[in-house]
């Protein structure tokens, strides 16, 4: 069971960090991402500022399954307790 608390701190991050993808690890087979969908244009000059994101509950994509391997071979537990970040690339 997945608690709510979970998606209200995967949306913060995206919202107020700044990033665009968080992901929470519970077990080798179950995540829960947040991915924002769109740009979050900040300084607008239409004013219409809003987000898109979109909250994904399964089993992990090849670039997460690479990150599960690496995780079991430093051996650290699950649930892993920090949640994973990416952030936008810098031009």
């Amino acid at each position: 069971m997945i608690s709510r608390k979970i998606f209200s701190q995967l949306a913060e991050i995206i919202l107020e960090g700044g990033a665009i993808k968080a992901t929470k690890y519970f077990s080798e087979r179950e995540t829960v991402k947040a991915t924002l969908r769109g740009k979050l244009h900040r300084s607008s000059r239409n004013r219409s500022n809003f987000a898109e994101i979109l909250f994904t509950i399964g089993p992990p994509n090849y670039e997460e399954r690479q990150f599960i391997k690496q995780v079991k071979k430093a051996k650290e537990p699950f649930p892993i307790k920090k949640i994973q970040i990416k952030w936008p690339k810098k031009k």
